[in-house]
Formats: structure tokens, C-alpha cells, sequence
């Protein structure tokens, strides 16, 4: 596999940067994401190619299409992943039922590739991630994902790409296809980090190689 690709969904717009910076291991993601923006680094002599997006919150059917289409074009071929991004005490009816539309309308094998991330619970609700995996919002989700989730506070970075890995294991090395975006160019030109705030409505690329010039 020449890159593995990971797209992160969920939680607020702060959050889902510190995952993906987490996965990188570079600070590359730093502000608020209005469009999709794909970044690209070598971590544990891999290609981890991670795909940040916008906030799930559509106001009519087109908006839900719109997004999964420029999510299609940025992690094309196709993502490998799908990392929820969830918080156990804060998830909504709206925010599951919006991300299972979302998952559902890019492909009906989306959740075969899902992994679900569990974020830090304050430090007075230490026991709020078991008393909410016990609830439907939440136990739903981790259903459809096959059981697939991790509390960010137990985890390094190893041991989530090693995850990642058994994902991609599963589904014999394919990656999810949008089928609207079958023809679409299997690999998008590198961008600096700084066209993010530049971009105009839609979607742009930005995938930055660790050490890689422009004149590259």
C-alpha cells in the first residue's frame, strides 16, 4: 500500500485538528477547516495521508451532499478509514443521525471501514464513557463499527495506526469508493499548508509532505 488514507469526522472543529495532529505527529492542522484538507506525512515509515473535515452540520439534503462529494474528491481514490471522532457526554440524537447519513450516503461499506475515537472525559467523569457506551446514541454507533473503539486517553500513535492496519486487513486492502467519483484522479497535487485559508467555496487539497519543497 503506497498511502494509507484517514478521514476524520466528528466532535468540533478543534478537536478533530488534535486528532489529526496526533496521527501525524506535526502540528499542521491549526484552524477552523471550512472546506476538506488533506495532509500528508511519513509516520512509522508509512504514508499516512490524514483528511480533515468541516463541522457536520447541514441544513438541507444538497449541503450533506455537497460535503461527501468534496470529501470524495480530497481522499480520492478513496478513504481506507473513517475516524469518528465522538464525546460520549456530548453526542446528540442530531450529531449520530448525521453521521450515520453522512457514512451511509458515501457508501453503503462505509461503516466496514469505521473506527470510533473516544475522547478524554473531564477529570470529574472519569466514569462517563461506561456509563454512555450503555446508552443507544452511542452503543449504535460502536455496533455498526464492529465493536472498533478506543478511549484517546489509553492510546499512542503506534497502537492506533496498528488499528488502522487490522481495518485495512479486513477489507483485503481496499479502499471505500464514492461511486460518483469512480473516474475521479487517484492522486491530487500538493498545495502549501497556507492556500487552507485561501481556498474558495468547495473543496482543495492541501497535502503537505514532511521536507517536501514546491519545486519538488
Amino acid at each position: 500500500m503506497s498511502e494509507l488514507r484517514v478521514v476524520v469526522l466528528g466532535s468540533s472543529w478543534s478537536q478533530r485538528n488534535s486528532v489529526g495532529n496526533f496521527i501525524v505527529g506535526k502540528n499542521v492542522f491549526k484552524t477552523e477547516p471550512q472546506f476538506c484538507v488533506r495532509v500528508g506525512e511519513e509516520v512509522e515509515k508509512s504514508r499516512i495521508v490524514v483528511i480533515n473535515t468541516p463541522d457536520l452540520q447541514f441544513r438541507c439534503a444538497a449541503k450533506i451532499t455537497q460535503f461527501i462529494k468534496d470529501c470524495a474528491r480530497v481522499s480520492a481514490p478513496g478513504p481506507h478509514v473513517f475516524l469518528l471522532v465522538l464525546e460520549p457526554e456530548n453526542i446528540t440524537e442530531e450529531e449520530k443521525n448525521t453521521m450515520h447519513r453522512v457514512l451511509k450516503a458515501f457508501n453503503d461499506r462505509s461503516f466496514d471501514h469505521s473506527f470510533i475515537l473516544m475522547l478524554n472525559s473531564e477529570p470529574r467523569q472519569q466514569d462517563v464513557f461506561k456509563d454512555h457506551t450503555k446508552k443507544a446514541l452511542i452503543k449504535e454507533l460502536i455496533i455498526k463499527c464492529r465493536y472498533r473503539y478506543l478511549k484517546m486517553e489509553d492510546i499512542e500513535c503506534p497502537e492506533l495506526l496498528t488499528r488502522f492496519g487490522q481495518i485495512v486487513k479486513e477489507n483485503n486492502g481496499e479502499h471505500v469508493s464514492y461511486e460518483e467519483f469512480e473516474e475521479a484522479a487517484t492522486s491530487l497535487p500538493d498545495f502549501p499548508q497556507s492556500r487552507e485559508e485561501k481556498a474558495p467555496t468547495g473543496s482543495l487539497a492541501a497535502d503537505k509532505d514532511a521536507g517536501k519543497s514546491r519545486n519538488d
